[in-house]
């Protein structure tokens, strides 16, 4: 097994793998525990039942590392904000009171999040020492999406941004200020990576791209180096971009949707351990598919640092067997 920290830090030519939602809906263990803690923000404050979520694909896997069961809203909610999650809706936050969070204190949001921290104590107590336990974070712009209820469907209100740039760029100061204090306790927890999922980038106008994207993101990075975290970032949906981000970035890994094309990415982002790529509703499909899918990115990373993944989560139709194949797949594979 390798360790992703090792990877991170050296940038060797060897190979992990782990999934983004891992821990999540399609695997039946989860579906028990989630059928009765009806209140997912609830369940995420249970560091008991959190723990056991984390664990269950190590368990049945045996993959390579362990992210822990979480919400990137959670930070949203130690600062204040009601956050519901609705079947076949989504996350629901209530209206963002700017007062209110820019009355928030680190004593009083590390307060709240501490059911987090202490399930990745008792992750770190119980998880094979070999193996990474990654903790994540949503990235300020992402966050700002969510709390000031920017998106309708596939698009963002450009001018409610405009009309409020002078707010918009305090709360993004502010949110850099509490992710990195957040980033800090998971460590301080027994974290050893942390991931930054910018999910909402790829909704971001060129032009706004560095105010919105490259800054925030480049922020938090330099935290990370400074406190020695080895540190992977997600800019989902930025396509070519994703180019200009790894040059201004630098962190440490860098996860790759499923628009991008491995022999784009391989060419294009250098000094950086590459991360994923695979759509995950090709685990839908046949055996074949998934192999063949699967092929396209291990021959082409085959001679770099590399970390297989998905371009996105896990959907929660996705087969446990299937996914159990592509495991042994992934590890069976030689050129």
């Amino acid at each position: 097994m390798s360790n992703l920290k090792k990877i991170l830090i050296d940038k060797k030519n060897c190979k992990s793998v782990w999934f983004m939602r891992q821990a999540g809906r399609y695997l039946p263990e989860f579906r028990k525990i989630r059928a009765k803690n009806k209140n997912f923000i609830n369940l995420c404050l249970n560091s008991e039942l959190s723990a056991e979520i984390t664990l269950q694909p190590i368990q049945r896997y045996d993959v390579d590392s362990a992210i822990i069961f979480s919400d990137i809203l959670m930070v949203p909610f130690a600062l204040g904000q009601k956050v519901e999650f609705v079947n076949n809706h989504g996350p629901i936050l209530s209206d963002f009171n700017l007062k209110l969070f820019l009355d928030n204190d680190k004593i009083s949001f590390t307060q709240k999040l501490i059911p987090v921290y202490k399930a990745i104590e008792i992750t770190r107590n119980k998880l094979n020492k070999k193996k990474s336990l990654i903790s994540f974070i949503g990235a300020p712009w992402t966050l700002l999406i969510y709390m000031l209820g920017l998106k309708n469907k596939n698009k963002i209100d450009r001018k409610k941004i405009q009309n409020k740039e002078f707010e918009v760029n305090l709360i993004l100061d502010k949110l850099n200020d509490y992710l990195c204090i957040h980033i800090e306790n998971q460590m301080n927890a027994g974290a050893d990576v942390v991931q930054i999922f910018d999910s909402w980038a790829g909704l971001i106008p060129a032009k706004d791209l560095p105010n919105y994207c490259f800054i925030p993101n480049l922020k938090i990075v330099d935290f990370c180096k400074k406190q020695r975290i080895p540190v992977i970032c997600f800019p989902k949906g930025l396509r070519e971009n994703y180019k200009e981000f790894n040059n201004i970035v630098k962190s440490d890994g860098l996860s790759l949707d499923y628009e991008l094309k491995p022999d784009w990415a391989k060419n294009n982002l250098k000094n950086v351990v590459l991360q994923g790529g695979l759509d995950p509703k090709i685990l839908l499909n046949s055996d074949e598919k998934i192999k063949s899918s699967a092929t396209k990115y291990l021959s082409t990373f085959s001679d770099i640092p590399y970390v297989f993944n998905l371009g996105h989560g896990l959907l929660p139709e996705t087969d446990p067997d299937k996914l159990e194949k592509l495991i042994k797949f992934y590890r069976d594979f030689k050129l």
